[in-house]
């Protein structure tokens, strides 16, 4: 069985976010912890940190159906000695965020060279930040997402990802989320023939085991563009075929299936759309 659902809103409280979720007929959400452009955020309450725990058992959202995304000011391999502190002590605060809400795993983009330092430094100080925030919070997983690899963004390649996870000290406290626009936009092939040599290739230089969730969404622009433009599901680039594959493939069961795509009005379509092509679905 897959777990479908979208990014939800988690404002003006925490506990709308599983509420939304439940509205639109989701096995699984994504919400912001933390303002997203923002380092820091109010603490949360108590009663809303119950509500949410009580809503989440409510509708059947256990640990494993809710995929949270780190603040997109976190750049954990910067090479500006001040933006990477505030980028690891953001992230130790929305992994203890994910703690207090009863969510094993935080999704997070790994960083940006800037320009500034090498890929390879860069993504040294990643794991260096990881490795931080790890040592510093409890069973929580870290989930790094593969980016399209525009500008000096980090991420782009299986490769990127692998050479991060190599230097976790705790890896059973890191995973990965797969965006399917960013990796057709970085130039994976996931169409035709080239559907499970992309798999392949994941499962040999990264492995399946690390696999924490994905981002499912259909690509505006063509593959290897580098440009990150989300399009409904079966309406850009990679189009229906690929995610009617997708569902009927069994690698992708128990792990949450994140929509963002661009109409939030259309999530509950692609939702159910997802779920009668899921094989697996009980």
């Amino acid at each position: 069985m897959k777990y479908i659902g979208a990014h939800v809103d988690a404002t003006p409280t925490i506990w709308t976010a599983p509420e939304e979720a439940h509205a639109l007929g989701a096995d699984a959400f994504a919400l912001n912890l933390t303002a997203p452009q923002r380092w820091s955020t109010p603490r949360y309450s108590k009663e809303d940190v119950e509500r949410f725990r009580s809503l989440c058992s409510t509708y059947g959202f256990g640990p494993g159906h809710i995929l949270p995304h780190s603040a997109f000011v976190v750049n954990l391999g910067s090479p500006d000695a001040r933006k990477l502190h505030l980028s690891r002590v953001t992230f130790v605060d929305e992994l203890r965020r994910c703690s207090a809400l009863g969510i094993d795993r935080l999704n997070f983009h790994p960083g940006s060279h800037l320009r500034q330092i090498s890929e390879d430094e860069s993504l040294a100080r990643v794991a260096e930040s990881i490795n931080y925030a790890l040592e510093r919070t409890e069973g929580v997983t870290a989930v790094i997402e593969n980016t399209a690899g525009q500008g000096s963004a980090l991420g782009y390649s299986f490769e990127h990802l692998a050479h991060i996870i190599d230097r976790v000290d705790d890896k059973s406290r890191v995973g990965v989320c797969i965006d399917t626009c960013h990796a057709c936009a970085a130039g994976y092939e996931l169409t035709g023939e080239g559907y499970e040599r992309t798999w392949d290739d994941f499962d040999r230089i990264v492995g399946f085991g690390y696999l924490r969730g994905m981002h499912i969404n259909d690509a505006m622009r063509p593959t290897g563009s580098r440009i990150d433009r989300h399009a409904p599901i079966g309406k850009g680039t990679l189009g229906s075929d690929f995610f009617g594959r997708l569902m009927s493939d069994s690698r992708f069961d128990r792990i949450p299936l994140i929509l963002e795509t661009p109409d939030a009005s259309l999530w509950k379509a692609e939702i159910d759309w997802l779920r009668a092509h899921d094989s697996s679905h009980e």
